[in-house]
């Protein structure tokens, strides 16, 4: 998508608010592979049971995004992928502190099953050392999958991915990527396609 065409849908998507508190119905476990299932059955990490509000559900959706697009609402907590007829799969997420936080309008670029993490040189910074490299793995911060966000092609360093602390959904506690539990994530995953657009809405502009 061209820098024109992202700043038309950011602009549509800042200027239309919407009620979408109107929850329809949960939505069932995702589907999750045999590894998947071998992998989360030992988390070095204590399971929480996420907030009811936080937890995933099918929602009305009265704004502009098309079909197959995400929608984030930093000030909120909720990622929405949205649905044909009106409708979109709510998600509770983790969101960037302020000053960290990304906002603005990207594309998936990327996907990764159990991603390897490569801390950035500003988390190696404020909060290292950490190794290079850190295996794909339940232990690893990126969780189950990764959905990397670009700019054109220029790979913006934010990711929405799984997460080995989910008892920070619902918080802004991250250096600026969007956290999903690993269930949710694998769900997510399974559901968006390279290319499809992602609108973050800065803190100030929720839906």
């Amino acid at each position: 998508m061209s820098k024109l065409g992202l700043a038309a849908v950011l602009v549509g998507s800042l200027a239309l608010g919407g009620c979408m508190q109107a929850t329809l119905s949960p939505v069932n476990d995702a589907a999750m592979t045999l590894r998947d299932k071998q992998l989360l059955a030992h988390t070095p990490y204590t399971e929480v049971k996420v907030p009811e509000q936080f937890q995933r559900h099918i929602v009305e959706y009265t704004r502009r995004e098309q079909p197959g697009s995400i929608l984030v609402d930093t000030d909120k907590r909720y990622l929405y992928y949205v649905l044909p007829g009106g409708k979109a799969i709510r998600y509770g997420v983790a969101v960037g502190e302020e000053a960290m936080a990304f906002s603005g309008v990207a594309t998936v670029g990327r996907l990764a099953e159990w991603p390897d993490w490569v801390p950035t040189k500003d988390i190696q910074e404020r909060l290292g050392p950490y190794p290079a490299r850190v295996a794909g793995g339940p232990a690893n911060p990126l969780g189950a999958r990764g959905i990397y966000l670009y700019q054109g092609n220029k790979d913006t360093l934010y990711r929405i991915h799984g997460t080995n602390q989910p008892e920070y959904i619902g918080q802004a506690i991250s250096s600026g990527c969007i956290r999903m539990t690993n269930a949710d994530v694998i769900d997510l995953y399974q559901r968006v396609k390279p290319g499809a657009v992602v609108v973050v809405l800065p803190p100030g502009q929720s839906a």
